[in-house]
Protein backbone atom coordinates (compact mmCIF):
# COMPACT_ATOMS: atom_id res chain seq x y z
CA UNK A 1 0.00 0.00 0.00
CA UNK A 2 1.34 3.43 -0.93
CA UNK A 3 2.31 5.83 1.86
CA UNK A 4 0.24 8.95 2.44
CA UNK A 5 3.28 11.21 2.48
CA UNK A 6 7.08 11.09 2.51
CA UNK A 7 9.32 12.56 5.18
CA UNK A 8 11.23 15.02 3.01
CA UNK A 9 13.92 17.58 3.73
CA UNK A 10 12.95 20.65 1.64
CA UNK A 11 15.07 21.11 -1.47
CA UNK A 12 16.23 24.57 -0.37
CA UNK A 13 18.04 22.81 2.51
CA UNK A 14 19.98 20.42 0.28
CA UNK A 15 22.76 22.94 -0.31
CA UNK A 16 22.70 22.37 -4.07
CA UNK A 17 20.47 24.89 -5.76
CA UNK A 18 20.55 28.66 -5.63
CA UNK A 19 18.33 31.39 -7.07
CA UNK A 20 17.20 32.28 -9.64
CA UNK A 21 14.69 29.52 -10.15
CA UNK A 22 14.00 27.07 -11.69
CA UNK A 23 16.45 24.69 -10.06
CA UNK A 24 18.52 23.26 -12.90
CA UNK A 25 20.71 20.18 -13.30
CA UNK A 26 22.64 20.45 -16.57
CA UNK A 27 25.51 18.81 -18.39
CA UNK A 28 26.29 16.34 -21.14
CA UNK A 29 24.38 13.14 -21.74
CA UNK A 30 27.68 11.30 -21.28
CA UNK A 31 31.12 12.04 -19.89
CA UNK A 32 33.23 11.30 -22.98
CA UNK A 33 36.67 12.69 -22.19
CA UNK A 34 38.32 14.77 -19.50
CA UNK A 35 38.62 17.68 -21.91
CA UNK A 36 34.93 17.55 -22.83
CA UNK A 37 33.84 17.29 -19.18
CA UNK A 38 35.96 20.24 -18.08
CA UNK A 39 35.19 22.49 -21.04
CA UNK A 40 31.44 21.94 -20.69
CA UNK A 41 31.65 22.50 -16.93
CA UNK A 42 33.53 25.78 -17.41
CA UNK A 43 30.91 27.21 -19.77
CA UNK A 44 27.98 25.98 -17.69
CA UNK A 45 29.44 27.61 -14.60
CA UNK A 46 29.54 30.87 -16.53
CA UNK A 47 25.85 30.36 -17.30
CA UNK A 48 25.07 30.15 -13.59
CA UNK A 49 24.58 26.40 -13.37
CA UNK A 50 25.46 24.99 -9.97
CA UNK A 51 24.64 21.27 -10.35
CA UNK A 52 26.56 19.54 -13.13
CA UNK A 53 25.36 16.22 -14.56
CA UNK A 54 27.04 13.68 -16.81
CA UNK A 55 26.26 10.05 -17.57
CA UNK A 56 29.03 7.69 -16.42
CA UNK A 57 27.27 4.39 -17.07
CA UNK A 58 24.85 4.42 -20.01
CA UNK A 59 22.06 1.78 -20.24
CA UNK A 60 21.95 1.37 -24.02
CA UNK A 61 19.42 -0.71 -25.93
CA UNK A 62 22.00 -2.50 -28.09
CA UNK A 63 25.43 -3.80 -27.04
CA UNK A 64 28.38 -2.29 -28.85
CA UNK A 65 27.08 1.28 -28.72
CA UNK A 66 28.75 3.77 -26.39
CA UNK A 67 27.93 2.60 -22.85
CA UNK A 68 29.85 5.23 -20.91
CA UNK A 69 33.44 5.52 -19.75
CA UNK A 70 32.77 4.06 -16.31
CA UNK A 71 34.27 5.18 -13.01
CA UNK A 72 37.14 6.95 -14.76
CA UNK A 73 34.65 9.66 -15.70
CA UNK A 74 33.91 10.31 -12.04
CA UNK A 75 37.50 11.46 -11.57
CA UNK A 76 36.95 13.99 -14.38
CA UNK A 77 33.78 15.23 -12.73
CA UNK A 78 35.58 15.41 -9.40
CA UNK A 79 38.13 17.72 -11.05
CA UNK A 80 35.31 19.86 -12.49
CA UNK A 81 33.84 20.10 -9.01
CA UNK A 82 37.16 21.25 -7.57
CA UNK A 83 38.10 23.69 -10.33
CA UNK A 84 34.71 25.34 -10.88
CA UNK A 85 32.95 24.92 -7.55
CA UNK A 86 30.17 22.81 -9.06
CA UNK A 87 28.09 20.13 -7.41
CA UNK A 88 28.17 16.92 -9.47
CA UNK A 89 25.44 14.43 -10.29
CA UNK A 90 25.07 11.18 -12.21
CA UNK A 91 22.77 8.21 -12.76
CA UNK A 92 23.19 5.00 -10.77
CA UNK A 93 21.78 1.57 -11.57
CA UNK A 94 23.51 -0.77 -9.10
CA UNK A 95 25.17 -1.03 -5.70
CA UNK A 96 28.57 -0.80 -7.41
CA UNK A 97 27.62 2.49 -9.04
CA UNK A 98 26.56 3.90 -5.67
CA UNK A 99 29.83 2.85 -4.05
CA UNK A 100 31.88 4.54 -6.80
CA UNK A 101 29.82 7.73 -6.54
CA UNK A 102 30.24 7.93 -2.78
CA UNK A 103 33.99 7.36 -3.16
CA UNK A 104 34.29 10.20 -5.67
CA UNK A 105 32.22 12.74 -3.75
CA UNK A 106 29.16 12.84 -6.04
CA UNK A 107 26.62 15.27 -4.61
CA UNK A 108 23.40 13.93 -6.17
CA UNK A 109 22.36 10.71 -7.88
CA UNK A 110 19.31 9.71 -9.85
CA UNK A 111 17.69 6.46 -10.89
CA UNK A 112 16.93 6.18 -14.60
CA UNK A 113 13.65 5.04 -16.12
CA UNK A 114 15.00 1.56 -16.88
CA UNK A 115 16.07 1.15 -13.27
CA UNK A 116 12.86 2.47 -11.68
CA UNK A 117 10.94 -0.25 -13.49
CA UNK A 118 12.91 -2.97 -11.65
CA UNK A 119 12.13 -3.26 -7.90
CA UNK A 120 15.13 -5.58 -7.37
CA UNK A 121 17.57 -2.93 -8.60
CA UNK A 122 15.79 -0.16 -6.73
CA UNK A 123 16.05 -2.13 -3.48
CA UNK A 124 19.74 -2.85 -4.13
CA UNK A 125 20.39 0.87 -4.60
CA UNK A 126 18.29 1.79 -1.55
CA UNK A 127 20.30 -0.64 0.59
CA UNK A 128 23.57 0.82 -0.74
CA UNK A 129 22.44 4.37 0.06
CA UNK A 130 21.24 3.57 3.57
CA UNK A 131 22.91 5.79 6.13
CA UNK A 132 24.02 8.39 3.58
CA UNK A 133 22.87 11.98 3.23
CA UNK A 134 23.05 12.20 -0.56
CA UNK A 135 20.01 13.55 -2.44
CA UNK A 136 18.29 11.05 -4.76
CA UNK A 137 15.98 11.76 -7.69
CA UNK A 138 13.83 9.03 -9.27
CA UNK A 139 12.83 9.14 -12.93
CA UNK A 140 9.46 7.74 -13.92
CA UNK A 141 9.47 4.13 -15.14
CA UNK A 142 9.50 3.66 -18.90
CA UNK A 143 5.82 2.65 -18.84
CA UNK A 144 3.10 4.85 -17.28
CA UNK A 145 2.78 2.84 -14.06
CA UNK A 146 2.25 5.29 -11.20
CA UNK A 147 2.40 2.58 -8.52
CA UNK A 148 5.79 1.42 -9.80
CA UNK A 149 7.10 4.99 -9.56
CA UNK A 150 5.71 5.40 -6.04
CA UNK A 151 7.07 1.99 -5.03
CA UNK A 152 10.60 3.05 -5.97
CA UNK A 153 10.23 6.17 -3.85
CA UNK A 154 8.93 4.10 -0.94
CA UNK A 155 11.96 1.79 -1.05
CA UNK A 156 14.33 4.75 -0.88
CA UNK A 157 12.29 6.44 1.83
CA UNK A 158 12.36 3.27 3.95
CA UNK A 159 16.15 3.27 3.59
CA UNK A 160 16.16 6.64 5.32
CA UNK A 161 16.57 8.87 2.26
CA UNK A 162 14.98 12.22 3.13
CA UNK A 163 16.50 14.31 0.34
CA UNK A 164 14.24 12.68 -2.20
CA UNK A 165 12.63 13.93 -5.40
CA UNK A 166 11.38 12.87 -8.84
CA UNK A 167 12.13 13.47 -12.51
CA UNK A 168 9.46 13.24 -15.18
CA UNK A 169 10.97 12.26 -18.56
CA UNK A 170 7.91 10.85 -20.30
CA UNK A 171 6.96 7.30 -21.27
CA UNK A 172 7.89 4.97 -24.08
CA UNK A 173 5.18 4.60 -26.72
CA UNK A 174 4.55 2.84 -30.02
CA UNK A 175 2.38 5.73 -31.17
CA UNK A 176 3.81 8.21 -33.64
CA UNK A 177 4.20 11.48 -31.74
CA UNK A 178 6.54 14.39 -32.22
CA UNK A 179 8.37 13.73 -28.96
CA UNK A 180 10.76 10.91 -28.18
CA UNK A 181 8.71 9.99 -25.11
CA UNK A 182 5.03 10.61 -24.45
CA UNK A 183 4.67 13.29 -21.72
CA UNK A 184 1.37 11.97 -20.34
CA UNK A 185 1.34 14.97 -18.02
CA UNK A 186 -1.69 13.58 -16.20
CA UNK A 187 0.53 10.92 -14.58
CA UNK A 188 2.97 13.53 -13.31
CA UNK A 189 0.12 15.74 -12.11
CA UNK A 190 -1.40 12.81 -10.22
CA UNK A 191 1.93 12.13 -8.48
CA UNK A 192 2.27 15.80 -7.56
CA UNK A 193 -1.30 15.83 -6.24
CA UNK A 194 -0.65 12.82 -4.02
CA UNK A 195 2.79 13.90 -2.80
CA UNK A 196 3.12 17.70 -3.00
CA UNK A 197 6.11 17.52 -0.66
CA UNK A 198 8.30 15.86 -3.32
CA UNK A 199 10.62 18.17 -5.32
CA UNK A 200 9.65 17.74 -8.96
CA UNK A 201 12.00 17.97 -11.96
CA UNK A 202 11.20 17.54 -15.64
CA UNK A 203 13.72 16.25 -18.21
CA UNK A 204 12.79 18.00 -21.48
CA UNK A 205 15.87 16.58 -23.24
CA UNK A 206 14.76 12.95 -22.97
CA UNK A 207 11.09 13.77 -23.26
CA UNK A 208 11.53 15.70 -26.50
CA UNK A 209 14.43 13.79 -28.02
CA UNK A 210 15.40 16.95 -29.90
CA UNK A 211 16.61 20.33 -28.74
CA UNK A 212 13.81 21.85 -30.85
CA UNK A 213 11.28 20.84 -28.17
CA UNK A 214 13.21 21.76 -25.03
CA UNK A 215 11.77 25.25 -24.69
CA UNK A 216 8.11 24.26 -25.05
CA UNK A 217 8.44 21.29 -22.67
CA UNK A 218 10.36 23.36 -20.14
CA UNK A 219 7.72 26.09 -20.21
CA UNK A 220 4.90 23.58 -19.87
CA UNK A 221 6.55 22.06 -16.80
CA UNK A 222 7.01 25.48 -15.20
CA UNK A 223 3.41 26.43 -16.03
CA UNK A 224 2.35 23.32 -14.10
CA UNK A 225 4.34 24.49 -11.08
CA UNK A 226 7.20 21.98 -11.15
CA UNK A 227 10.36 23.22 -9.48
CA UNK A 228 13.24 21.97 -11.58
CA UNK A 229 14.66 21.05 -14.96
CA UNK A 230 17.28 18.48 -15.94
CA UNK A 231 18.70 19.54 -19.30
CA UNK A 232 21.46 18.01 -21.36
CA UNK A 233 24.16 20.45 -22.50
CA UNK A 234 27.42 19.68 -24.30
CA UNK A 235 30.32 21.90 -25.36
CA UNK A 236 29.98 20.51 -28.89
CA UNK A 237 26.74 18.53 -29.35
CA UNK A 238 27.49 17.76 -33.01
CA UNK A 239 30.21 15.30 -31.99
CA UNK A 240 28.50 13.88 -28.87
CA UNK A 241 28.78 10.10 -28.50
CA UNK A 242 25.18 9.76 -27.29
CA UNK A 243 21.92 11.66 -27.83
CA UNK A 244 23.55 14.41 -29.91
CA UNK A 245 20.22 15.77 -31.22
CA UNK A 246 18.79 16.57 -27.80
CA UNK A 247 21.76 18.43 -26.29
CA UNK A 248 22.11 22.22 -26.15
CA UNK A 249 25.31 24.19 -26.16
CA UNK A 250 25.97 26.15 -22.95
CA UNK A 251 25.12 29.35 -24.85
CA UNK A 252 21.78 27.90 -25.97
CA UNK A 253 21.04 26.83 -22.41
CA UNK A 254 21.83 30.34 -21.17
CA UNK A 255 19.41 31.79 -23.73
CA UNK A 256 16.72 29.28 -22.74
CA UNK A 257 16.95 29.94 -19.01
CA UNK A 258 17.26 33.72 -19.03
CA UNK A 259 15.37 34.84 -22.13
CA UNK A 260 13.02 32.14 -23.42
CA UNK A 261 11.12 30.71 -20.45
CA UNK A 262 9.02 32.28 -17.72
CA UNK A 263 8.93 30.99 -14.16
CA UNK A 264 5.47 31.04 -12.60
CA UNK A 265 4.88 31.91 -8.95
CA UNK A 266 3.24 29.26 -6.80
CA UNK A 267 0.93 31.87 -5.25
CA UNK A 268 0.48 35.60 -4.73
CA UNK A 269 -0.70 37.88 -1.93
CA UNK A 270 -1.97 40.49 -4.39
CA UNK A 271 -5.61 41.40 -3.49
CA UNK A 272 -6.69 41.36 -7.16
CA UNK A 273 -5.38 37.80 -7.53
CA UNK A 274 -6.92 36.59 -4.29
CA UNK A 275 -10.37 38.09 -4.97
CA UNK A 276 -10.63 36.93 -8.57
CA UNK A 277 -9.25 33.44 -8.05
CA UNK A 278 -11.59 32.82 -5.11
CA UNK A 279 -14.60 33.83 -7.21
CA UNK A 280 -13.56 31.66 -10.14
CA UNK A 281 -12.87 28.67 -7.89
CA UNK A 282 -16.33 29.11 -6.32
CA UNK A 283 -17.81 28.88 -9.84
CA UNK A 284 -15.79 25.73 -10.49
CA UNK A 285 -17.13 24.19 -7.27
CA UNK A 286 -20.73 24.79 -8.41
CA UNK A 287 -20.02 23.37 -11.87
CA UNK A 288 -18.33 20.31 -10.33
CA UNK A 289 -21.36 19.68 -8.14
CA UNK A 290 -23.60 19.87 -11.22
CA UNK A 291 -21.32 17.44 -13.02
CA UNK A 292 -21.56 14.99 -10.14
CA UNK A 293 -25.35 15.28 -10.17
CA UNK A 294 -25.41 14.66 -13.93
CA UNK A 295 -23.09 11.67 -13.65
CA UNK A 296 -25.21 10.19 -10.89
CA UNK A 297 -28.30 10.61 -13.07
CA UNK A 298 -26.52 8.94 -15.98
CA UNK A 299 -25.49 5.97 -13.85
CA UNK A 300 -29.09 5.53 -12.69
CA UNK A 301 -30.21 5.33 -16.31
CA UNK A 302 -27.39 2.87 -17.02
CA UNK A 303 -28.71 0.72 -14.17
CA UNK A 304 -32.18 0.75 -15.74
CA UNK A 305 -30.69 -0.24 -19.09
CA UNK A 306 -28.85 -3.05 -17.34
CA UNK A 307 -32.13 -4.36 -15.91
CA UNK A 308 -33.75 -4.34 -19.38
CA UNK A 309 -30.77 -6.14 -20.90
CA UNK A 310 -30.88 -8.73 -18.14
CA UNK A 311 -34.61 -9.33 -18.51
CA UNK A 312 -34.31 -9.62 -22.29
CA UNK A 313 -31.07 -11.63 -22.36
CA UNK A 314 -29.15 -8.90 -24.24
CA UNK A 315 -25.36 -8.52 -24.24
CA UNK A 316 -23.95 -5.53 -22.35
CA UNK A 317 -21.68 -4.17 -25.08
CA UNK A 318 -23.54 -2.60 -27.97
CA UNK A 319 -20.65 -1.42 -30.15
CA UNK A 320 -22.77 0.12 -32.90
CA UNK A 321 -24.77 2.11 -30.38
CA UNK A 322 -21.61 3.42 -28.71
CA UNK A 323 -20.18 4.49 -32.08
CA UNK A 324 -23.31 6.56 -32.66
CA UNK A 325 -23.06 8.11 -29.19
CA UNK A 326 -19.42 9.09 -29.68
CA UNK A 327 -20.06 10.52 -33.14
CA UNK A 328 -22.75 12.80 -31.66
CA UNK A 329 -20.47 13.74 -28.74
CA UNK A 330 -17.61 14.68 -31.05
CA UNK A 331 -19.86 16.73 -33.30
CA UNK A 332 -21.44 18.56 -30.37
CA UNK A 333 -18.07 18.97 -28.69
CA UNK A 334 -16.78 20.99 -31.64
CA UNK A 335 -19.58 23.51 -31.06
CA UNK A 336 -18.29 23.97 -27.52
CA UNK A 337 -14.63 24.13 -28.54
CA UNK A 338 -13.75 20.87 -26.77
CA UNK A 339 -10.95 18.71 -28.14
CA UNK A 340 -11.53 15.20 -29.45
CA UNK A 341 -8.83 13.88 -27.13
CA UNK A 342 -10.49 15.36 -24.06
CA UNK A 343 -13.93 14.06 -25.01
CA UNK A 344 -12.59 10.60 -25.85
CA UNK A 345 -10.90 10.35 -22.46
CA UNK A 346 -13.91 11.57 -20.48
CA UNK A 347 -16.54 9.52 -22.29
CA UNK A 348 -14.37 6.39 -22.33
CA UNK A 349 -14.31 6.58 -18.52
CA UNK A 350 -18.07 7.17 -18.40
CA UNK A 351 -18.68 4.25 -20.75
CA UNK A 352 -16.47 1.95 -18.70
CA UNK A 353 -18.32 2.90 -15.52
CA UNK A 354 -21.68 2.30 -17.25
CA UNK A 355 -20.56 -1.13 -18.44
CA UNK A 356 -19.43 -1.99 -14.89
CA UNK A 357 -22.84 -0.99 -13.49
CA UNK A 358 -24.67 -3.09 -16.07
CA UNK A 359 -22.33 -6.03 -15.61
CA UNK A 360 -22.98 -6.03 -11.89
CA UNK A 361 -26.73 -6.14 -12.51
CA UNK A 362 -26.63 -8.85 -15.17
CA UNK A 363 -24.25 -10.96 -13.08
CA UNK A 364 -26.79 -11.23 -10.26
CA UNK A 365 -28.90 -14.33 -10.21
CA UNK A 366 -32.55 -13.88 -11.11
Amino acid sequence: MAVNSFEIIPMNEWGLFTDPKPSVVAGPCSAESEEQVLETAKHLKETGINVYRAGIWKPRTHPGSFEGVGAEGLAWMQRAKKEYGLKIATEVASQKHVAECLKHGVDLVWLGARTTVNPFLVQEIADALKGTDIPVLVKNPINPDLDLWIGALERLSRAGIKKLGVIHRGFSTFDKIKYRNDPQWQVAIELRSRYPELPFFVDPSHMGGSKDYIREISQRSLDLGFEGLMIEAHCNPAVALSDAKQQLTPAELDDLLYRQITVRDADSDAPEWKDNIDQLRAKIDVIDENLLYALNSRMKVSSQIGEYKKNNNIAIIQAARWDVVMAKVMEKGKEYGLSDKFLSTVFAAIHEASVDVQNEIISKQK
